[in-house]
């Protein structure tokens, strides 16, 4: 059971806002951050605040996304889809899954690199803004898929629903200053610092 909206946290983001680098650098890190999602965080408070939806639980609040205002749906979801974007990144990350989300990927995509490229397509393909997903499905396989704005998986208004345990940020403001127009050396470049042991942690608890 997942928080109540008004219990909700603004999350303290897990490394120096330089630790990336130089795969994300410092100043993206920092205006992200403090300005992006603790935007997002705030507006979301304030659209639910003196309504029924502020004792909703965020996960209910989520799947039934449809039935609110727009205010409500799109930094609700900037502030579930940042807050797992941090997570999902370290300093020491990169490298390659373990374990059973290892098999599972081999599995559902045939390999590590055909899961990359699957994912790699989908974050370039994105148009305008939005994010990339690696999801787990009702049926408990996995799928790599797209959604627009602050759109997720878990919402009922999703194209793949799903459970997201990896999600990559392709607004501009994710990594316009280090790589301009050039969205495809962001995604490439955010292999180096996945978190996969997270990444596995959230594949366990969708099961």
């Amino acid at each position: 059971m997942s928080s109540k909206v008004t219990q909700l946290q603004f999350p303290a983001l897990p490394y120096d806002f330089n630790a990336l680098e130089p795969h994300i650098d410092a100043m993206t890190m920092e205006i992200h951050y403090t300005r992006h999602h603790k935007a997002y965080f705030d507006n979301l408070m304030a659209a639910v605040k003196d309504t029924p939806m502020a004792d909703m639980s965020f996960d209910d609040l989520l799947k039934n996304i449809s039935k609110f205002p727009a205010a409500v749906r799109n930094n609700g979801g900037g502030h579930f889809n940042h807050e797992l974007f941090w997570s999902v990144m370290s300093p020491n990350g990169g490298g390659t899954p373990k374990g059973a989300l290892a098999e599972a990927i081999d599995k559902n995509f045939g390999s590590f690199e055909q899961l990359k490229e699957q994912f790699n397509t989908a974050a370039k393909t994105r148009f305008g803004s939005g994010w990339a997903w690696l999801c787990v499905k009702a049926d408990k396989s996995l799928c790599v898929c797209s959604s627009p704005n602050q759109d997720n998986p878990l919402m009922d208004v999703a194209d793949c629903p799903g459970i997201p345990i990896l999600g990559l940020d392709v607004w501009e403001h994710a990594y316009y200053l280090k790589y301009q127009n050039k969205r495809p050396d962001y995604v490439s470049a955010f292999w180096n610092v996945i978190n996969w042991s997270e990444v596995e942690n959230n594949y366990n608890k969708a099961l």
